[in-house]
């Protein structure tokens, strides 16, 4: 079985994505079968833009001496609800970035969005639907849904994760060591995660949500 790109599904999830029995990538996250494919995910997420975050040189001593890698952080997303990211490591710059890009597909979360008040009557989601935090390290990195209009009140590297996870306006905060654009971005990430673990019933645009304290 293989579709008009060549790809040959491995998995269980990958033959019903290729077979038309999962046709978004939304089903596919709640079917309850391990991604393992990035391929998959090409298949339902076309046009999915990439952001390199980082890229180090680690050294590791061997018994044959040293030896030296490149660590990639890389985010991907589609600006409208869906994002992964991941770390790449490889002897080569170019082969960390696609080590981390296929990574990152595997780790592709449904990131709940809404209105960032209950004021807001914006029937287009736009932000949050609610507060939620994340740690990597010594990081902490908390994002508040906020009204249209305001931005994105983050650094560099927040605001990059954010934007390709199609959330245009948040409040956010961070403490620790955010020089360390690892756990920063890892931070952000497990923060959406939170909040996609977390989804309930979506409130319609006429109810007030509850605020968290």
């Amino acid at each position: 079985m293989s579709n008009r790109n060549g790809w040959q599904p491995q998995t269980r999830l990958g033959r019903k994505v290729a077979e038309g029995d999962i046709e978004t990538m939304e089903e596919a996250l709640n079917s309850g079968l391990p991604l393992k494919e990035p391929e998959l995910v090409d298949q339902l997420l076309p046009g999915l833009e990439d952001e390199v975050l980082d890229i180090n040189m680690v050294q590791r001593m061997t018994d044959s001496g040293r030896r030296v890698k490149f660590r990639c952080v890389c985010a991907i997303g589609n600006r409208d609800g869906f994002v992964g990211y991941a770390e790449g490591r490889d002897d080569q710059v170019g082969g960390a970035i696609q080590k981390a890009i296929d990574i990152a597909k595997l780790n592709i979360i449904d990131v709940p969005r809404g209105a960032g008040s209950w004021e807001d009557r914006s029937d287009r989601p736009h932000s949050l639907t609610h507060r939620t935090t994340g740690k990597a390290g010594s990081v902490e990195v908390e994002l508040i849904p906020a009204p249209a209009g305001l931005g994105l009140a983050a650094t560099d590297t927040v605001r990059k994760i954010l934007e390709l996870a199609g959330v245009e306006n948040a409040w956010t905060k961070s403490h620790g060591n955010t020089r360390t654009t690892l756990n920063l971005a890892k931070a952000t990430y497990n923060a959406l995660e939170n909040a996609s673990q977390a989804r309930g019933p979506r409130a319609r645009p006429d109810e007030e949500p509850e605020v968290a304290d």
